[in-house]
């Protein structure tokens, strides 16, 4: 079983910047599609970004595009997920998330129910 580690959260000003980390320990991180959510209070979990095992697919909520930046090194089992021009609204506790069969043998990338082992999460507070 995989298991995440996120890391890289804090308190930023608006228009700052963070780099947050998801590592996994296991084999299989690097075949898995990783996504990223987040959830502030008294909101519902929404989708921020996803890359795909191999790196080469990457998608992203309209609300971040342009802002945000995921990528991954397989080689150190890390998914990294850069945020740029920070708004207050970014603030949330952020998960990373792993899809042992792949994000369409489910309900789709952008979707929490596809994705089987989260992390604990990293808390992102950006003040105005």
């Amino acid at each position: 079983q995989v298991q995440l580690v996120e890391s890289g959260g804090g308190l930023v000003q608006a228009g700052g910047s963070l780099r947050l980390s998801c590592a996994g320990s296991g084999r299989t991180f690097s075949r898995n599609d990783i996504g990223w959510f987040r959830q502030a209070p008294g909101k519902e979990r929404e989708f921020v970004a996803a890359i795909s095992g191999g790196g080469g697919t990457t998608l992203y909520a309209d609300s971040v595009e342009g802002r945000f930046t995921i990528s991954r090194d397989n080689a150190k089992n890390t998914v990294y997920l850069g945020m740029n021009s920070l708004k207050p609204e970014d603030t949330a506790l952020y998960n990373c998330a792993g899809a042992t069969s792949g994000w369409y043998a489910k309900s789709g990338p952008r979707s929490e129910y596809t994705y089987d082992y989260w992390g604990q999460g990293t808390q992102v507070t950006v003040s105005s």
